[in-house]
């Protein structure tokens, strides 16, 4: 979804987290990763503005920040 929302292939994430294409595919398929690629996948697409909603109702969701 995050990806998504910024339009990015799996060679944009990997590259800009610097992680393997092949751990972007496990995560996304929701297959075991380890916590620092997650972390920096993440960071990764918070430099883009993406947010991420880690606890509440909303859990879960992600929102692309605007500029403004």
């Amino acid at each position: 979804m995050a990806r998504a929302a910024l339009k990015w292939s799996i060679n944009d994430l990997q590259e800009a987290a610097g992680v393997g294409r092949m751990t972007v595919a496990r995560f996304e398929g929701g297959k075991s990763v380890n916590d620092e690629s997650v972390h920096a996948m993440r960071k990764a697409l918070e430099k883009k503005r993406v947010r991420f909603v880690d606890d509440g109702d909303l859990a879960g969701a992600v929102v692309r920040m605007t500029a403004g």
